[in-house]
């Protein structure tokens, strides 16, 4: 599925082109989304037109329905369950806003700052319980399940985000397994999900969940190199945002341990003025740069697109898996 730039060498196809196969349930899963916010409680109403108007690249829905095609289901279950895991994703990034005292959403005002944060915490427990609500009248109680075990995940790994916020020791393996409670274990599911509803087999549906896990870990790699490299304007909130929260990611923690006493200092520095009012972000960006902080990062977050492709292997030739194997890719080289 790779496109060809213009001296012929293959570029990772657009996330629009990997997700054709599916374009027309995803038109779905929208009207699904939009449904589900209709309340008698006006405001709730008014919120979810924002909320949906301001978009999203819709990678889990769309990695649950693409496994379904991969796996050869074709029910109107898919669609439900996968407006149900945006649901969740939603609710999540409504949390996380508040949490992290955000103003800007996709280039637009987050809904706590145009709200404010009780109205948001509400509505993100709204999301949370229709999701659930949703689910159960699947009459699948096996995903609920995994929807149910997810959620109680991601909201651990905020905990354990929020406690180790601002820790200059905080280890590779502890920040991996907030990324995989905060972010990779709902891809997973997604994944999973795919394949329970096809009755594919434990063997099989645990390809598709370790598949989901290492892209979903992948995914967060390269959104926390951006936070770092991209243009703030392409990126739609501010860049060097983890750092000022508090939050060690992975290129701070490669460069607490590659730069030394240098390093350590820069780091405590914007971590005590939450900004860069002594350190300047691109002296922070070009030490990491220069120790090769960044580039141990981008190449952890390649191997486990590597360890993503892998879990593929088992499963026949298709467009489906063409597509799931160009995910990663795309992952990559975002800039988004």
């Amino acid at each position: 599925m790779a496109a060809i730039d213009r001296v012929g060498r293959a570029r990772p196809a657009d996330l629009k082109d990997i997700v054709s196969l599916v374009e027309e349930d995803l038109a779905r899963v929208e009207v699904l989304f939009a449904e589900q916010f209709r309340s008698d409680v006006a405001l709730v109403s008014e919120i979810g037109r924002y909320v949906q108007d301001g978009g999203g690249k819709r990678i889990r829905p769309a990695l649950l329905l693409l496994a379904c095609g991969l796996c050869g289901y074709r029910g109107e279950r898919a669609t439900v369950l996968a407006s149900v895991v945006e649901f969740i994703h939603t609710a999540t990034l409504l949390h996380d806003d508040i949490i992290d005292q955000a103003t800007v959403r996709r280039g637009r005002s987050s809904v706590n700052s145009r709200w404010g944060n009780d109205i948001t915490v509400l509505l993100g427990d709204f999301l949370y319980t229709k999701a659930m609500s949703t689910a159960l009248s699947r009459d699948n109680l096996r995903i609920l399940r995994v929807l149910s075990d997810v959620t109680l995940r991601m909201v651990e790994g905020q905990l354990l985000e929020i406690e180790r916020n601002g820790d200059l020791e905080v280890s590779e393996a502890a920040h991996l397994d907030i990324v995989r409670r905060k972010t990779a274990d709902l891809f997973s599911a997604c994944m999973r999900i795919g394949g329970m509803l096809a009755e594919v087999g434990e063997e099989r549906e645990a390809a598709l969940a370790s598949y989901g896990l290492n892209l979903g870990i992948c995914f967060q790699m390269v959104d926390d190199l951006l936070d770092f490299t991209a243009d703030e304007k392409v990126l739609g909130k501010p860049t060097a945002n983890d750092l000022r929260e508090g939050k060690l990611t992975l290129p701070v923690i490669f460069l607490l341990r590659r730069a030394g006493r240098a390093g350590a200092e820069m780091v405590e520095a914007v971590l005590a003025d939450r900004g860069f009012d002594r350190v300047s972000r691109d002296d922070l960006v070009g030490l990491a740069r220069e120790a090769g902080a960044l580039d141990e990062a981008r190449a952890l977050a390649e191997r486990y697109a590597e360890a993503a492709r892998r879990e593929l292997a088992g499963f026949e030739r298709s467009r489906y898996r063409e597509a799931l194997l160009s995910l990663p890719d795309f992952i990559l080289a975002r800039d988004y």
